[in-house]
């Protein structure tokens, strides 16, 4: 590109600030505190029906480059013992420093507030705070269709973080449920007490614990959050959420003065798996809590170990791993509704299309954050696949079709040059699909805002 093609830099846009993490644009509600019991029971999947399209709007960060700086490195901070070069954290009860708390006779952490070592303390630098919960809900992915979901501050997926690289982050984490869970901040180059692996870096987030994540946001690029414990349902089950990573030396956006920022989180839900796991689950991890609350229940018995000695000596001594039940006991998963930004087609409606005017360069971030992978085709251009896991490429490469495999991340600069309504779909026409009938699932839209009057406006069909 010339260099008279290319518009000036912008500062980073700021980060949804702590109080309104919840209502940020990709909200889509949900009932916190419904009768638990009753929506497991009820939450089957039921298909049919004539549906609208909705007039909501789809999410773009039009200006990613309005807000403040970085956040200030920490001059001479204390280093903690056996993280080099980690600030030291603030004292805390159940910091950790001594392996898992599982493994103490009492470690009842209702009301707990788990502060890990690692990271600079309050007073050091300048965090920007978040709260966050983990929250039992009922999601509806589209009309006729709802299933029990884990979701992050009550919503499927979880709120877009948006954020200038090398700031501070502040995460204070609720667990309002009666399952454990953890967040892993996935592509983040952090202290690894604050990567959110269960066993391996924190013990699990307790029922009714407050865990705090502190680390500094960096690189840049497109990144994600989903929960670590119980990965199979929970990620499955709504625990996913785009974590966006600004730079005001982002050399895509040099390269591409794009004025739109679009972010598309791909998922497969298998609705009967998460309503019958999740009765199973909840069912006995809040009996194995409550008895291991009271010692009665040894943490053998909950399927945790100090090491691999103690693994062995417990089969010896005629524990049975849970992995060798029969094959007729484990239950499968085979996801039937496939979604965006938490909806399928034509729910993907609400969301309004992708919106592109003739010549503008819009920037769209795909981030796979379930099961299965995604071939994703945008009818009618080319577009530019300029960043995988968030770090942008060597060389751009231009195709119409990308696989997102699961856990990665893909960011596509699109240029508008073809006025009209085109499709952005999956590929893989099963995952085009409503519990098998077509069109549904992983469907959204280019729409071209200047184009006129059209010649023929698209309308809704959902079963061809």
């Amino acid at each position: 590109m010339k260099d008279s093609d290319k518009t000036p830099r912008r500062p980073v846009a700021d980060a949804t600030p702590k109080s309104n993490l919840a209502s940020t644009p990709e909200s889509t509600g949900g009932a916190a505190n419904a009768d638990r019991r009753r929506f497991l029971r009820s939450a089957a999947a039921t298909a049919g029906g004539v549906l609208a399209a909705s007039t909501g709007l789809a999410h773009a960060q039009t200006d990613p480059h309005a807000g403040h700086g970085a956040a200030p490195a920490v001059p001479g901070a204390p280093t903690t013992p056996g993280v080099p070069g980690a600030p030291a954290a603030p004292g805390h009860a159940h910091e950790g420093g001594r392996g898992s708390m599982m493994f103490m006779p009492d470690h009842d952490m209702r009301g707990a507030h788990t502060q890990p070592p690692g990271a600079p303390p309050d007073d050091a630098v300048d965090y920007r705070e978040f709260d966050m919960t983990f929250d039992l809900i009922e999601h509806e992915i589209l009309p006729g269709v709802k299933m029990p979901a884990f979701a992050f501050n009550n919503q499927v997926p979880g709120p877009v973080f948006r954020v200038q690289e090398n700031d501070w982050i502040k995460v204070n984490v609720v667990n309002k449920t009666e399952e454990m869970h953890t967040i892993h901040w996935h592509g983040v180059d952090l202290i690894y007490t604050m990567d959110g692996v269960p066993m391996a870096t924190q013990d699990p987030i307790h029922p009714e614990e407050v865990f705090t994540y502190r680390f500094q946001a960096r690189p840049h690029g497109t990144r994600f959050y989903h929960c670590h414990f119980g990965t199979p349902l929970h990620l499955m089950a709504g625990l996913h959420g785009a974590f966006i990573i600004d730079s005001p030396n982002d050399p895509i956006r040099r390269d591409f003065p794009y004025t739109r920022d679009y972010t598309l989180v791909l998922e497969a839900f298998d609705v009967n798996f998460a309503r019958e796991h999740m009765n199973e689950v909840l069912r006995g991890m809040k009996r194995v809590n409550a008895l291991m609350a009271q010692r009665r229940l040894s943490h053998v018995t909950h399927g945790f170990f100090r090491n691999y000695e103690e693994f062995l000596k417990s089969i010896e001594d005629g524990w049975r791993p849970p992995y060798t039940r029969g094959m007729a006991e484990v239950p499968e998963v085979k996801p039937r509704f496939f979604a965006i930004n938490g909806k399928a087609f034509p729910a993907t409606m609400e969301q309004g299309h992708l919106k592109i005017r003739q010549g503008e360069y819009i920037r769209i971030r795909l981030i796979n954050g379930g099961f299965g992978t995604h071939h994703m085709h945008l009818h009618g251009h080319q577009f530019w696949v300029v960043a995988e896991d968030g770090n942008p490429l060597p060389y751009y490469k231009r195709c119409n079709t990308i696989p997102v495999t699961p856990g990665k991340t893909f960011d596509l600069i699109v240029y508008g040059d073809n006025p009209g309504f085109w499709d952005f779909h999956d590929h893989n026409e099963l995952q085009a699909t409503n519990n098998m009938v077509y069109p549904g699932g992983m469907i959204t839209m280019l729409e071209y805002e200047d184009m006129g009057e059209p010649p023929y406006v698209p309308s809704i069909s959902i079963n061809q």
